[in-house]
């Protein structure tokens, strides 16, 4: 599949690297010289220099040739404007577009008037608030990701070295009696990444992701360890950007007490405005003596949401310290993701991985639902629909030949039913099947999932 993607920052990076790897052919557009070369070292693709918002450079591209547009240049006109392109000058079938517009809801309406048919609009913020807003609730878990239109959990937790389960392999803990359907799926130790089997030891410092039916959820918490799910009262936010905002807002609604932190006066103007029952603290919300005197030590959790990666990972050990029940960080870079864990910062989120997991839905072969990626692109978990043609229907999982390194997880059935399955479990057309995967695994197992009726 030919795909023009237009910008070239790091969300481009790495939609590209992961495309090319499993053989699409990649044309990005990117205005940096700079950045131009040094796409150019890392990716096996066509960069062009120029602008996106430029019919000739987007004809330049090839997009009259490519079956998608992806467009995710840092500006969100020039987004748009590629899109209306791609529809009107060269058909283009597929469109994507990321929006950091906090108006993101009235252009999809401005879109559908104007017949402007995009496939999927990204607000990657919104999405990164939704995330947050998930775990707030439970000090103990990392995230919580829902499939099967949310009839499938799966919880990421660290194990601490108090917790009765580190030590035990998974065979003594399946002795132990867990909830019939659920399932310990990936294993994050140090570098190193592990789809564990019955043998497989659980160490204090994993992060481990645990599989369960949405019925079973808290029962599954009790039998890890976690500790019970908190009534919010106060939370703090550092940092007045929009994702920052947006959690407060929720926040509100709730009726749970607010305070954001913001060093930017005239910003603090700005969000005083627009919230309502929020305090905004015009201070250093990264200062001990600020935060000690702002009541941290009675707070349910410390949201770090600047721009400034450091800042966030410093400023969400130090609340740890002081006493904040649950600690998230706003992490961009990547290679920040292990980092966190290993400092022992309960939960961290990326807008750029999130913006990734979204656009890869459109683009991977079979029926995708859902992609969900983990750290450093390390691992994912997949919602694949079973089609018709798929050589994994009608026998049982134990006499399957699955990509190493892959298991099924769950299956949600058509009629409601879901099942965390054992070997003897059929997969059946129509079933969503949520696999967890390394890395290494995904181009054959979306290959043996494709439907053998033309679809991609």
């Amino acid at each position: 599949m030919r795909i023009v993607i237009a910008g070239g920052g790091e969300v481009a990076l790495l939609i590209a690297r992961r495309l090319i790897r499993e053989g699409n052919e990649i044309v990005i557009i990117e205005e940096s010289a700079e950045r131009c070369a040094h796409l150019e070292e890392l990716l096996d693709a066509r960069i062009l220099r120029g602008s996106a918002a430029s019919i000739r450079v987007l004809r330049e591209a090839g997009l009259k040739d490519a079956q998608m547009l992806i467009a995710v240049t840092s500006v969100d006109e020039v987004n748009l404007f590629a899109c209306m392109v791609a529809q009107a000058e060269f058909n283009v079938k597929v469109k994507v577009a990321r929006l950091r517009t906090p108006e993101v809801g009235d252009w999809r309406r401005i879109c559908r008037t104007m017949d402007l048919h995009i496939d999927l609009i990204i607000q990657p913020e919104i999405e990164t608030a939704h995330k947050i807003l998930r775990v707030l609730h439970a000090p103990g878990l990392s995230d919580i990701i829902d499939f099967a239109e949310g009839r499938v959990k799966l919880f990421g937790m660290n194990i601490e070295a108090d917790n009765w389960v580190a030590g035990k392999t998974v065979e003594e803990l399946d002795r132990a009696g867990p909830p019939k359907h659920s399932l310990i799926g990936l294993i994050f130790r140090g570098q190193q990444v592990i789809i564990p089997h019955g043998g497989q030891r659980i160490e204090a410092g994993d992060h481990v992701y645990v599989l369960t039916r949405k019925q079973d959820f808290d029962e599954v918490l009790r039998f890890m360890g976690v500790p019970p799910q908190q009534e919010l009262d106060l939370v703090f936010i550092l940092g007045g950007k929009q994702a920052g905002i947006w959690v407060a807002q929720e926040l509100e609604r709730q009726g749970v007490r607010v305070k954001l932190f913001e060093r930017d006066a005239k910003r603090c103007e700005k969000i005083a405005t627009i919230l309502e029952h929020t305090i905004v603290v015009h201070a250093d919300g990264t200062d001990e003596t600020t935060l000690v005197e702002e009541n941290i030590q009675s707070s349910s959790a410390y949201l770090a949401m600047t721009n400034d990666d450091e800042d966030n990972l410093i400023a969400s050990m130090l609340a740890r310290r002081l006493g904040a029940k649950k600690v998230v960080a706003l992490v961009n870079r990547l290679n920040y993701l292990p980092m966190a864990q290993r400092l022992g910062i309960n939960t961290s989120v990326s807008p750029r991985l999130t913006a990734v997991d979204h656009i890869l839905q459109y683009v991977r072969k079979g029926r995708v639902v859902s992609v969900t990626t983990f750290r450093e692109e390390e691992a994912e978990a997949i919602e694949l629909i079973a089609s018709a043609g798929s050589p994994y229907l009608g026998r049982k999982l134990k006499e399957l030949q699955l990509p190493r390194d892959s298991i099924v997880g769950a299956i949600a059935r058509a009629d409601g039913e879901v099942i965390v399955p054992r070997g003897d479990a059929v997969i059946e057309a129509g079933d969503r099947v949520i696999f967890l995967t390394l890395q290494s695994a995904i181009s054959k197992l979306e290959s043996a999932f494709l439907a053998r009726d033309g679809r991609r």
